[in-house]
């Protein structure tokens, strides 16, 4: 059975593969596995899914990074969720039996956590928002495309999981350089981010926290990754 994995940034795409991927385009990355980069955001991340599906893929992983909003999750720390809240208010249910799976072989070498993402459609920066959005929907995390996978897989009728780690904490505002620096695909412009940082040098601490904070993510979704051939023999 072909699983197809959706990642939305190149620096999600190498915690998963050494291969470069065009935004919008799918590579097998395993005999059994297809990895699409799709950019940032909810469009985005639908078209991807339709691709994938239109390769082959019997079953659906959105993969990557989230915001936490929950007080207690750290940088690093990794979420199964169980539901995904759209930003309609709906609910959409990942694979119990897949994601059990997922925690049970992880859970032996990396902090799981298990509970609900609520989807977003643009980058939640400040701290007091995610503490709005937390007191709201109840949510670990947030992030801005497992919804719009949840949705095509639900219509599909195939199998649908989400693994993503925390790389912003709640109490952490991001840095205003990002929302500065990002393109509309999500990509950060080195150009646009120095130019920032030249205006306003007091944001270089924040941005190295950040940076901090994304490695230890990464580092957790490499050794998930390490995993796969496991997690994704679902019968």
């Amino acid at each position: 059975m072909i699983t197809g994995i959706l990642v939305a940034l190149p620096e999600e795409l190498h915690t998963l593969s050494k291969f470069k991927i065009k935004q919008g385009e799918c590579s097998p990355v395993s005999k059994n596995i297809l990895v699409t980069l799709s950019g940032s955001g909810p469009d985005n991340a639908s078209n991807a899914t339709h691709l994938l599906i239109n390769r082959g893929a019997k079953q659906l992983i959105s993969w990557g990074c989230a915001g936490a909003l929950a007080p207690y999750l750290k940088a690093g720390d990794l979420i199964i969720p169980e539901l995904i809240e759209t930003r309609e208010n709906k609910q959409l249910a990942t694979d119990t039996f897949w994601s059990e799976l997922i925690v049970t072989t992880l859970q032996q070498c990396i902090k799981c956590y298990t509970g609900k993402i609520v989807e977003s459609g643009s980058v939640v920066a400040l701290a007091q928002d995610k503490a709005e959005q937390y007191q709201q929907t109840g949510a670990l995390a947030i992030d801005m495309e497992s919804a719009a996978v949840a949705r095509i897989a639900q219509q599909a009728n195939i199998p649908f999981v989400a693994i993503r780690s925390i790389a912003d904490p709640a109490n952490l505002d991001l840095p205003k350089a990002i929302s500065f620096a990002m393109t509309d695909t999500g990509v950060i412009s080195i150009a646009r981010l120095m130019k920032y940082i030249c205006i306003h040098p007091t944001e270089i601490p924040a941005l190295i926290k950040l940076g901090f904070n994304f490695n230890a993510a990464s580092k957790t979704l490499k050794q998930a990754a390490i995993h796969l051939p496991q997690i994704t023999q679902v019968q």
